[in-house]
């Protein structure tokens, strides 16, 4: 009986400490220096929102929890705050009812994927993270630099634009980043710009310097940082890695790590994203969000907006003063463009809330899903929208419901 115990806790053991390690994998790397008593961590990261680029090893996982900045290539929702991540109009049908459909299935484009992949896109995801935990988040570019950077590609031909963009989502490139060679990356890339040479230069090389001065300043400050910029500029000897070398720091690769069991800063950062409640007191109101929606205030008109940027989903409400002048009907006939053989609806709530619902149809945001909640002193406006899946879903339904008006 003593034996057969020894061998189960032994085996018990054995499996709750299995692992499976990939050396190969050059994506993450250790940065340290003599100067600095802390480690940080530079991460090679895929524009994607495809689930298997977010099968993130444990290291990762690590180097994110105990990381005190997140450096990032630029801030990406103040990129996108005026941006629309679809790439696909939504088309809807509506039956006898007035109620709208799809008449396809297919889960819409997005910029970095499509709407059967996660909610964010690889380094939207740690951007979220760090705001969710408060880290201190760092560009290293500004969002004027990126966009001129791509203004200024000497590229003239829509095709290599189209080429491009294609490229950049193509199952090849995703199972190279998968396998993690950093030098197969580079000769992906190359390859697919040998056309036109210079945009490599532009794209990649010119930006390394640029952004390796901000992360040089960064790794001086005796802080551990994690920084996670696309996979394609780390290789080569023009590439960060490199740089960091020549800079005196000393760049060693991690290898991937994937316990059975998570480890206890794996738990620390998954458990994080679950949701934010933003509570406008003055306003009486509280507003449940996927994620950490951005809040802007302008006169009397309060703004918050949070976009899912890989599956292409906006979430937005907008608190503005209640104009007596004018009645509840009529501020639904201006914001409730309801397409033809659609219409909406008036709820009274039994706290006393009254909210009118619907489709609406007008620019920018094309067809989206809209609620007008009042309690009489203000008007909130409550949007969202995105690809066929999310538009013929419960999601903007769920949203709605988890607003409280008071």
């Amino acid at each position: 009986m003593k034996i057969i115990l020894f061998f189960w806790v032994f085996l018990s053991v054995f499996g709750l400490s299995s692992q499976s390690v990939r050396t190969n994998s050059e994506l993450l790397w250790e940065i340290s220096s003599p100067n600095c008593a802390v480690k940080s961590y530079l991460f090679g990261t895929l524009h994607s929102n495809d689930k298997r680029v977010f099968y993130l090893p444990d290291s990762v996982y690590y180097a994110l929890d105990h990381a005190q900045a997140i450096l990032l290539e630029t801030n990406i929702f103040d990129y996108f705050e005026d941006i629309d991540p679809r790439d696909n109009d939504v088309i809807l049908l509506f039956d006898d009812k007035g109620k709208p459909y799809t008449s396809s299935n297919l889960a819409s484009k997005t910029v970095y994927g499509d709407e059967n992949g996660m909610p964010q896109f690889l380094d939207a995801y740690f951007q979220q993270y760090a705001l969710f935990t408060g880290k201190n988040i760092i560009p290293l570019e500004t969002n004027q630099e990126q966009v001129n950077a791509l203004i200024d590609l000497p590229i003239s031909d829509e095709n290599q634009w189209e080429s491009l963009k294609k490229n950049r989502k193509s199952k090849a490139l995703i199972d190279l980043y998968l396998e993690g060679n950093l030098s197969e990356i580079d000769k992906f890339m190359r390859l697919n710009l040998s056309q036109n040479p210079e945009v490599y230069e532009s794209l990649i090389i010119k930006r390394n310097y640029k952004m390796l001065r901000v992360l040089d300043s960064c790794l001086n400050k005796n802080q551990a940082v994690f920084t996670a910029v696309g996979a394609g500029h780390l290789y080569g000897d023009k590439g960060m890695i490199q740089l960091l070398r020549n800079k005196g720091f000393k760049v060693k690769q991690v290898s991937a790590i994937y316990s059975e069991l998570p480890i206890k800063e794996k738990s620390s950062v998954r458990k994080v994203n679950k949701g934010y409640d933003l509570i406008i007191k003055e306003k009486n109101v509280l507003i449940h969000f996927p994620g950490v929606p951005k809040v802007t205030t302008q006169d009397c008109t309060i703004k918050a907006i949070y976009r899912e940027l890989g599956q292409g989903n906006t979430y937005q409400i907008e608190v503005i003063p209640y104009d007596t002048t004018l009645s509840f009907n009529t501020y639904a006939d201006i914001y409730i463009a309801s397409p033809e053989n659609s219409t909406y609806t008036y709820q009274e709530s039994l706290d006393g809330t009254l909210s009118y619902s619907g489709l609406s149809d007008v620019y920018p945001e094309g067809l989206h899903w809209v609620q007008l909640f009042t309690n009489g002193e203000s008007l909130l406006i409550a949007k969202t929208y995105g690809g066929n899946m999310f538009m013929n879903s419960n999601r903007p339904k769920q949203f709605f419901d988890k607003i409280i008006f008071e």
